[in-house]
C-alpha cells in the first residue's frame, strides 16, 4: 500500500486537548480504501462510521462483537465470525467511499440516542448502570472529567493553594484538572522533566505492556501510536506533548523535592520543605496536597551480602546511564521481571557472555505482535477517519474492563499443587502450551522456564519469543542456582561456583510497597504517616486518603495497583477526579480541610483484603512487588474497573469530619 496525498483538518470538539483532535482528509482511491479496510480493527471502525454518518445500519446484531472472555490470547476482532468480518468489511469499505465523496462533514455533537446505540453494539451488560463509565472513556461529546465547579465560581474570595508532588502521568493530570477550576497549584518534580517512569526507565528495550491506545488520557487521546505496545521514547514525547498543550510546564519546578511535610491544625494547611536543585530547602505553604510520586519510581536492590564489594560496573534498570559501554562484556542480569524480558533480548547480541540470575520465572501471555507496528493500513484509518482514534481506545478498554480478572478467582475446595482455581488452571495450560512449543528443542530450559505457582500470583508478562530465542544463544546462560553473595570480582553462587563478570545489571525492580518514601509526613497529633501509622503495611481509604492526614490526597495509594485488567491511567484518573470533588466540596462549604473517619477506612480496607485473599496473588504464597514485606496484597485492586469507578464516582461528606 502506497499512501495517497492528503490535505488536513481539525475537528474542535471541546472535548480534549486541541493537538490530539487533528485527522486528515481523506483522499485516496477506492481500492487504497479496501486495502486499508482489510487491515483495520472492525468492531471500532464500525461504531465510528455510524457515528459519524448516522447509519446504524453499520451496527445491526449480526455484526455484533461476541467479544469471549480472555484466555492467553485475546479473541481477534471481538470474536467475529468469518462471514461477518466479510460483510463488515465490504460495508465499511462503502461507507468510507461515501464519506470521501460527499465532502467528509462531521457533526460536532452527535445526538446521545446515537452515541448509545453505537456503544451498545460494542459492549455487554447494562448500558444505564455502565454510562458514565463509558461516556468518560469515550470522551465524545464533552470532557466527562473535568470539574464541575470553577473557583471563581463556588468561593470567589478564597485563596486555596495545591501542591502537586510529581510530574509523571498522575501529576500531568492532578495539574490539568486543577487548571481548569481555576485552583492554584504548584507541581514539584524530582527529575529535569515530565514522564516519571517514563523518564526515568530508558533501558535498552523499554516498552508498554498494556495496549497503548488504553494507556492514554481520557482528554488526550492520540490517535497516531505507531505500534501497539509503544516504546519508552514514544510515550515520554506524548507525555510531553500532553504538559505543553496542557498550558502546566510553567507551573512545574523541575529538580525539585519534597524532603517533609506538617499539617499544622489551627490553620488547616500543609507545610512543606522543598529542596531545589542547588541544595536549598525553603517551606511553602498550601492548603492541599496531591501525592503523584509512583510506586516504581525508587530502585530496589537484592539483600544479599557483598552487594556494595563488586569492583566493576552496577546498573539499575530504573537508572539505565546515559550510554553503557556493554560491547564485548561479560555481563550478568540479576532478575526475570518486567524490564529484564525488555533488556535482556536487546543486550545479550553485544556482549561477549550473559547470564540471566532467576529466582522464580514468570508466567509469560502468548503476544506475537509485541514488538510490531500497527499495520499502514490501520495507521492509514486512524489519521483518516474521525474520532476513530477515540473508539479503537474505548474498545480497548472495553475489552480490558474484566480482562482476566476471572482467570485469578480463587475457587472454594480447590485442589491443585500449583493453580487456585478452575479458570486460572486452563489460564495455566494456555501459558505451558506456548512455552512447550518455544521450548521443543530445549527440554533443561523449558523445566527452568516454567514457574511453580499460579498465574497472576506475580505480574505476568508479554511474550513473542524473543526471550526464548535469547536464552538458546551459545553464549547466553540462564542460571537458577541461586546467589550466595556479590564478590569483589561477580557473583558466587550457592553451589560454591564463582562467576566473573565485568557488568552487573540488576533487573529487580522497586520499592512498591513504600508509598510516599522517603517524605516524612506529619499529620495531625505529630503522628508520622511511615512511622506512626503504616508501619511498613500502606492503607488508605480508597487508596486515596489516610485518617489523620487531611487534605492530603494520594494518587497510585495502596490497592489501587490494576495488574490484570485495565491500566494505570483508569485509576489514577478516577483519584485525580475524586480529589477535585473533595476540593470542590470543602470550597463550597467554606471548610479549611476534611480528614477521612476511621469507620469508611476500616471497611473499606476490610472489603480489599478479602478480595485480594481470593485472588491467585493473595492466596498464592511467593515473592512479588505485589505485597509488602507483612505478606499483605498492599499494591493490587482485586474487583473490577467498574467497582473502583463506582466507589470513587461520588464525594460521601458523610465519611468524612470537617475543619472550619
Amino acid at each position: 500500500m502506497q499512501q495517497q496525498r492528503n490535505t488536513t483538518s481539525d475537528i474542535a470538539n471541546g472535548n480534549g486537548l486541541g493537538h490530539f483532535n487533528h485527522v486528515e482528509k481523506i483522499d485516496a482511491t477506492d481500492d487504497f480504501i479496501r486495502q486499508a479496510v482489510d487491515q483495520a480493527d472492525l468492531p471500532a471502525l464500525l461504531a465510528t462510521l455510524a457515528m459519524i454518518t448516522g447509519d446504524t445500519s453499520l451496527i445491526t446484531p449480526d455484526l455484533k462483537p461476541p467479544t469471549p472472555p480472555m484466555m492467553t490470547t485475546i479473541a481477534p476482532q471481538g470474536g467475529m465470525s468469518t462471514e461477518a468480518q466479510d460483510k463488515a468489511r465490504r460495508l465499511a469499505t462503502a461507507t468510507l467511499i461515501k464519506f470521501r465523496d460527499s465532502g467528509q462533514t462531521v457533526q460536532d455533537a452527535p445526538p446521545p440516542s446515537l452515541i448509545d446505540q453505537c456503544v451498545a453494539y460494542l459492549v455487554r451488560g447494562d448500558l444505564d448502570e455502565l454510562r458514565p463509565l463509558l461516556e468518560h472513556e469515550l470522551n465524545i461529546t464533552r470532557d466527562m472529567g473535568a470539574p464541575d465547579w470553577k473557583l471563581t465560581d463556588i468561593a470567589p474570595d478564597r485563596n486555596f493553594r495545591v501542591a502537586v508532588i510529581g510530574a509523571g502521568v498522575s501529576g500531568i493530570a492532578a495539574a490539568y484538572r486543577l487548571q481548569q477550576a481555576g485552583v492554584d497549584f504548584s507541581v514539584y518534580e524530582k527529575n529535569e522533566e515530565v514522564g516519571g517512569v517514563w523518564w526515568e526507565n530508558r533501558y535498552p528495550g523499554c516498552r508498554l505492556d498494556t495496549p497503548n491506545f488504553a494507556y492514554s488520557l481520557s482528554f488526550a487521546q492520540k490517535p497516531d501510536w505507531p505500534q501497539q505496545f509503544s516504546r519508552q521514547p514514544e510515550i515520554h514525547a506524548y507525555l510531553k506533548t500532553v504538559a505543553g498543550q496542557a498550558g502546566i510546564r510553567s507551573k512545574i519546578q523541575f529538580n525539585t523535592e519534597i524532603d517533609a511535610m506538617r499539617f499544622d491544625e489551627a490553620r488547616g494547611c500543609w507545610t512543606l520543605s522543598v529542596r531545589h536543585a542547588d541544595g536549598t530547602v525553603l517551606e511553602e505553604e498550601f492548603n492541599a496536597v496531591i501525592t503523584a510520586v509512583g510506586i516504581l519510581s525508587r530502585p530496589s536492590f537484592p539483600d544479599i551480602p557483598g552487594i556494595d564489594t563488586f569492583k566493576g560496573q552496577i546498573i539499575h534498570s530504573g537508572k539505565w546511564p546515559q550510554s553503557p559501554n556493554l560491547e564485548g562484556k561479560r555481563v550478568a542480569m540479576v532478575g526475570t521481571g518486567a524490564s529484564a524480558f525488555q533488556i535482556g533480548p536487546s543486550i545479550a547480541q553485544s556482549v561477549s557472555q550473559f547470564t540471566v540470575f532467576q529466582r522464580n520465572p514468570p508466567w509469560m501471555l502468548p503476544t506475537p505482535t509485541y514488538h510490531d507496528d500497527i499495520k499502514p493500513g490501520m495507521q492509514w484509518l486512524l489519521k483518516h477517519v474521525p474520532f476513530y482514534g477515540r473508539w479503537f481506545r474505548f474498545w480497548q478498554f472495553w475489552i480490558a474492563v474484566e480482562g482476566r480478572l476471572p482467570l485469578t478467582e480463587v475457587d472454594e475446595g480447590w485442589d491443585h499443587p500449583v493453580s487456585v482455581g478452575r479458570a486460572n488452571e486452563e489460564l495455566r495450560q494456555g501459558c505451558l502450551a506456548w512455552m512447550a512449543g518455544q521450548y521443543s528443542d530445549r527440554p533443561d530450559l523449558l523445566a527452568k522456564v516454567t514457574p511453580n505457582y499460579p498465574p497472576a500470583a506475580k505480574r505476568m508478562l508479554r511474550d513473542n519469543g524473543a526471550w526464548a530465542t535469547m536464552l538458546k544463544v551459545p553464549h547466553v546462560e540462564l542460571n537458577t542456582t541461586g546467589i550466595e553473595e556479590f564478590t569483589t570480582t561477580g557473583i558466587r553462587t550457592k553451589d560454591g561456583e564463582l562467576h566473573a563478570f565485568d557488568v552487573i545489571v540488576f533487573a529487580t525492580g522497586f520499592k512498591a510497597s513504600d508509598f510516599l518514601s522517603p517524605m516524612k509526613i506529619t499529620g495531625m497529633d505529630g503522628r508520622e504517616l511511615h512511622r506512626d501509622c503504616w508501619a511498613g503495611d500502606c492503607r488508605a481509604y480508597l487508596g486515596i486518603m489516610v485518617p489523620g492526614f487531611p487534605n492530603l490526597f494520594m494518587t497510585g495509594g495502596p490497592n489501587t495497583a490494576v495488574v490484570i485488567n485495565g491500566s494505570a491511567i483508569f485509576s489514577s484518573e478516577c483519584q485525580v477526579e475524586y480529589s477535585m470533588r473533595a476540593i470542590g466540596h470543602l470550597l463550597a462549604n467554606g471548610q479549611k480541610a476534611l480528614d477521612c473517619k476511621a469507620e469508611p477506612f476500616e471497611e473499606y480496607n476490610a472489603w480489599v483484603d478479602a478480595g485480594n485473599l481470593k485472588r491467585a496473588w493473595g492466596a498464592a504464597r511467593t515473592t512479588s512487588w505485589y505485597t509488602n514485606s507483612q505478606g499483605r496484597a498492599s499494591q493490587t485492586w482485586p474487583h473490577s474497573l467498574m467497582d473502583y469507578w463506582n466507589i470513587t464516582a461520588t464525594f460521601k461528606p458523610a465519611d468524612y469530619e470537617f475543619m472550619r
